[in-house]
């Protein structure tokens, strides 16, 4: 029962999901808006590589959180999808070391990051979707959920077979008890009336 309610839930999680924004922006023209949502999709997490950066929440990485910032402030630029994805893997220049997101990275010691930026992450920070493992994931819980179902579902016939079993011994017992005892009572009355 518990795996179907998970398998359920688990299925109405993953289809709101389907349909639904993966990312919040703070650009207002849906076009930008568009460009951003194809941006962070083709572009992956700085902590969590196997997730695109879309998916990416401050929580789960603020680095991601500021590179989304950044990616913001590019398009407000005027670029392009497929201009600041090339730029993302092959380097944005020096041009960019007076963007606010930048100068905070400086600021805060992430030498590493402003040199990405500037330079370029390399093709690792494209994200290209792998949904083996995600599958298997999935399969594999389904798989453990029905053995539980069936685990669950033998040992219930077994409990049963098993009371059935012990109340029909008791029960040919009690009959058996019950004669003995009948008998008991009939000798004793029998004594008692020869006395």
């Amino acid at each position: 029962m518990v795996a179907i309610l998970f398998s359920f839930f688990l299925f109405l999680g993953t289809s709101n999901s389907l349909f639904s924004q993966k990312t919040t922006t703070n650009l207002k023209e849906e076009k930008q808006i568009q460009t951003f949502l194809k941006v962070t999709e083709k572009i992956r997490c700085i902590c969590l590589p196997s997730l695109p950066i879309q998916s990416c929440s401050f929580n789960m990485c603020a680095a991601s959180s500021y590179l989304k910032t950044f990616i913001e402030n590019r398009i407000k630029d005027g670029m392009g999808e497929e201009e600041i994805i090339s730029k993302m893997e092959n380097g944005f220049g020096e041009s960019v070391l007076k963007d606010p997101i930048v100068l905070m990275f400086q600021e805060n010691g992430n030498q590493g990051m402003v040199d990405s930026i500037v330079y370029g992450f390399g093709p690792k920070i494209l994200a290209k979707p792998d949904d083996t493992w995600i599958n298997a994931t999935l399969l594999g819980i389904g798989v453990l959920g029905l053995y539980g179902i069936y685990r669950y579902g033998t040992k219930k016939s077994r409990e049963n077979l098993a009371s059935n079993k012990n109340s029909a011994t008791k029960e040919s017992n009690s009959n058996h008890n019950l004669s003995s005892t009948t008998d008991a009572i009939k000798e004793k009355i029998r004594k008692f009336e020869e006395s």
